[in-house]
């Protein structure tokens, strides 16, 4: 399982990615980000880098 940190602020985030549109709202300080939880990601799209929050989750291993 991999343990994330986030405890930049939405600027800092901005300016380290280059993100030209916010759509994360009040990002507060995330101290746990686990598979099945939202986080904020940066994303290209047509009118520039975006950050957003997004579900995320790791693939399983298949049953046999």
């Amino acid at each position: 399982m991999q343990f994330v940190l986030v405890t930049k602020g939405q600027q800092a985030i901005r300016e380290f990615t280059g993100a030209m549109h916010d759509r994360t709202g009040n990002l507060p300080p995330l101290y746990g980000i686990f598979p099945d939880y939202t986080a904020p990601i940066v994303r290209n799209q047509p009118e520039g880098r975006e950050l957003t929050m997004a579900r995320w989750a790791c693939p399983r291993p298949s049953l046999r």
